[in-house]
């Protein structure tokens, strides 16, 4: 048996229960993983309102961190013992125990600690697709600006460190003053408090009129417009979250009037299909947090049972950096 979190229909944080669920033996292509701690993320928040809905009723929960207990036929990257973590679908990661494909799960190192592997995965393989394969056309140089917004949330703070060590100049927005000096501090070379704010004139005076090369945005409705003015022509506009709700249908031919500049539509999903290039991706962040480079910063702990709290937290914006829930 083990303690999972659950939802029996899509809607608020009081719909988040817990319950006694059974769990068996892995299957072919996959593996049992004892958690020690899990990782909460705003696709959660997404997963639980119905925003990406899910047959009910379910788990959720996307990344996670623990001891391999058991592997299903075919599984040869891993074996019973083996320290491991995740960002996996399918949604199901708030529990003690779970069965789940072994595909996206990868041997964590010694040096990274189960809350940090927890806390990381989703996030810092997000940063590591954003900043090394969401690119615009003419590439990124080291000195290039990009505009990163929700600067001080989990993948924020990490894409701070990370464009740092890679010669950018990370411009970021966050919603408070405190947020943009966490920004700042984690190595944006400039930070935007868009409560109180223009940040697209601020990003133009920044970059002397010219714009940024890229715009990474989780924020959506909220900051879309703008974002597009933040571009210089060509530009890229990187889209890979809704937190303030999605965007609004636009015109295509709005985008050449702003400079032939491109936008995409990214999810980690896309980038972690394989087992190929989940490792890739996991042993590039693996290298860049063993290496000091890039801290992940875990700024909330709530035990599994005080779930409703945390995602009410992370909700209204109380959260920086990254949540876990321990067990």
């Amino acid at each position: 048996m083990s303690l999972a979190v659950q939802i029996r229909q899509h809607g608020g944080p009081e719909e988040l229960f817990l319950a006694d669920v059974t769990v068996g033996e892995p299957g072919p292509g996959e593996i049992r993983i004892r958690h020690h701690a899990v990782g909460l993320n705003f696709i959660d928040v997404y997963h639980r309102t119905g925003l990406y809905p899910l047959t009910m009723p379910a788990g959720i929960g996307m990344e996670g961190a623990g001891i391999v207990e058991a592997v299903g036929e075919g599984v040869t990257h891993l074996r019973a013992g083996d320290r491991a973590a995740y960002a996996s679908q399918p949604p199901g990661a708030y529990c003690e125990v779970r069965v789940m494909p072994a595909k996206c799960v990868c041997k964590l190192p010694d040096a990274i600690s189960f809350e940090t592997g927890a806390a990381m995965m989703l996030k810092g393989l997000t940063a590591q697709y954003l900043l090394k394969k969401t690119l615009p056309v003419e590439g990124l140089q080291p000195g290039d600006h990009v505009l990163f917004h929700a600067a001080a949330g989990g993948v924020g703070l990490i894409a701070c460190q990370w464009a740092k060590a890679l010669g950018l100049q990370l411009i970021g927005t966050a919603g408070s003053d405190a947020k943009c000096q966490l920004a700042l501090a984690s190595g944006a070379a400039h930070a935007i408090n868009y409560s109180t704010e223009d940040f697209a004139a601020r990003v133009k005076e920044i970059t002397g009129g010219k714009g940024v090369k890229v715009v990474y945005d989780s924020v959506g409705k909220d900051t879309w417009d703008k974002s597009l003015d933040c571009l210089r022509p060509f530009g890229l506009m990187a889209s890979f979250g809704n937190a303030s709700g999605p965007v609004a249908p636009f015109a295509p031919g709005s985008l050449g009037a702003k400079g032939s500049i491109y936008v995409t539509r990214q999810t980690l999903f896309s980038h972690i299909a394989t087992r190929e290039s989940t490792q890739a991706m996991a042993d590039d962040l693996f290298a860049v947090v063993a290496s000091g480079q890039v801290k992940i910063h875990i700024d909330q702990r709530y035990p599994l049972a005080d779930v409703q709290q945390a995602h009410r937290d992370l909700e209204a914006r109380k959260t920086t950096g990254c949540t876990i829930l321990t067990l």
